[in-house]
């Protein structure tokens, strides 16, 4: 069966040499003609070599789902690694009078381009783009110029929808055996049509058609509210925003993420675009195409992830307050909370200065958890927790019954006799007792690795961001950070986006084989 996975490999690298050929467009319009020639090079490059490799493997079987798990994890390995070339080769072409264009007036920094010379800082680039977490080697973004903006930005859109779900949706005309467990390994496994191919075309439509409103949304309102910022930075930003939102991504084209239009109004305009991309894909078709209007309060996660996003804000802002540690606390807090949760990672507050116990609590209930299964977060899941909460319930509950009695359990929809109960809890608590387990020992990993200014709860609020593809940062984050500890977070952001259980499946592959 190697076979089957390395055709399916393929297929996701011809999807990658793809991506990577569109940010040229960009290079030449804005005339980077360095930067075009590098995605040029890059994207055909990548594609001619999965295409070769597609053909040669084309009859292949069907893959069933330990394949599909093994193919996640390495296909996802191949975005990463091969995503990352195009940094490079850019960085590397690109001439010192061409790249110092790219700083703002005003400023004597030197290009962030520069940063990308060493083929780590690339790799790490590439897996927090690809993953949709945020983090970022471009300390300063407007100087890596426009087509590598766009490029991270793309790469974080593509990435938040799913390559397996884009190549199902571009490569399958009829539905075959294997394609759900393809579309079950890395998507949420819910089928919205009437066979999985329809449903993955159907995700990609909803996607799209959220992201041109969310990019009409964001452009209006920056003219409206910054009457005399440019429109041609306005549109710049909208589009690449509107992916950033939509993917739940975190990049931003500006140098200090949305705290650069120093505007509350601008703060709260972008609130709206990070609660849509916590949103599961599922229910924003059901709420949109299918006019289901009734499932904005009966999806249990939509209903709690608003909830939650509103309380956890206030609460966040009341701590914040308490320990005065920031100036405006409402602000910050309801913003950071949303950016947290939606895993989102939009910044507009130095949260290296925040006390301890607002750390722990951004953390623990909205960065560890995360948003709605089947959209484009990381972290645990609402989904999870919810059914952890529900199990709980259930299982007081039976100690009240009789030992006859055979009660049917309802979740947020669905209907589960106990034995399916117990398959479910039991899924969702071994996923979420190995997540923690990972977080805790990364942790300490990363805080041995990090310089001695950093506290634990540093360390503690950088890996959750990391394994959660968040990219919220309080500094530790940096081209000068130790290759040890830039290692530990590319395979946290990879861990964080397959979701652990592929990665297993990978080792038990390279310990004993794949049949």
């Amino acid at each position: 069966m190697y076979k089957t996975i390395y055709k399916q490999i393929a297929s996701l690298q011809i999807i990658l040499g793809m991506v990577i050929l569109v940010p040229s467009i960009v290079s030449g319009l804005y005339g980077e003609w360095y930067s075009c020639t590098g995605f040029l090079f890059s994207g055909l490059l990548i594609t001619l070599i999965g295409y070769l490799g597609y053909r040669v493997l084309k009859n292949t079987d069907e893959p069933q789902y330990k394949h599909a798990l093994v193919i996640v994890a390495l296909g996802w390995l191949m975005i990463i690694s091969l995503g990352a070339v195009p940094y490079f080769i850019i960085a590397v072409i690109t001439p010192g009078d061409e790249y110092m264009k790219w700083v703002p007036d005003g400023f004597s920094y030197p290009s962030s381009l520069l940063n990308f010379r060493n083929p780590l800082h690339c790799l790490f680039e590439s897996a927090s783009a690809f993953t949709t977490t945020g983090l970022t080697m471009a300390e300063h973004e407007p100087s890596v110029g426009k087509g590598v903006l766009f490029y991270r930005h793309f790469s974080q859109y593509v990435g938040g929808a799913g390559f397996i779900v884009m190549a199902l949706a571009v490569f399958k005309r009829s539905p075959g055996k294997g394609d759900m467990n393809l579309y079950g390994s890395e998507a949420s496994g819910v089928k919205l049509r009437t066979n999985v191919i329809e449903t993955a075309r159907a995700i990609w439509k909803v996607y799209l058609f959220i992201t041109f409103l969310v990019f009409i949304y964001l452009f209006l309102g920056t003219l409206i509210i910054l009457p005399d910022y440019p429109v041609n930075n306005a549109f710049f930003d909208a589009v690449n925003h509107a992916m950033a939102g939509q993917s739940t991504g975190g990049f931003s084209t500006l140098d200090d993420s949305i705290a650069t239009y120093h505007s509350s109004a601008m703060e709260l305009l972008y609130i709206f675009p990070m609660i849509i991309g916590g949103l599961s894909l599922p229910f924003l078709y059901r709420f949109i195409f299918l006019r289901q209007l009734s499932q904005l309060w009966e999806d249990i996660q939509t209903r709690t992830m608003i909830l939650v996003a509103i309380i956890g804000g206030v609460v966040l802002s009341l701590m914040l307050y308490k320990s005065a540690v920031v100036p405006n606390y409402i602000r910050e807090g309801m913003f950071q909370f949303s950016s947290a949760m939606t895993t989102t990672g939009w910044q507009t507050s130095a949260i290296n200065r925040w006390d301890n116990t607002s750390i722990l609590f951004i953390v623990v209930f909205a960065m560890i958890v995360g948003g709605s299964a089947g959209g484009t977060v990381g972290g645990i899941k609402l989904s999870r927790v919810l059914l952890l909460f529900r199990g709980l319930r259930w299982q007081i509950g039976k100690i009240f019954q009789s030992d006859h009695t055979i009660k049917v359990v309802e979740f947020n929809g669905k209907k589960w006799l106990p034995d399916e109960m117990n398959h479910e809890v039991s899924q969702a608590g071994i996923f979420t007792f190995i997540y923690l387990i990972i977080l805790v020992l990364s942790t300490l990993i990363a805080y041995n690795l990090m310089g001695p200014e950093y506290r634990i709860s540093d360390a503690f609020f950088e890996t959750a961001s990391a394994q959660g593809t968040v990219g919220l940062s309080v500094g530790i984050t940096n081209p000068s950070m130790s290759p040890w500890l830039e290692s530990l977070y590319i395979l946290l952001m990879w861990v964080g986006r397959i979701e652990i259980i592929p990665m297993l499946v990978l080792i038990r592959v390279f310990i004993a084989g794949v049949k």
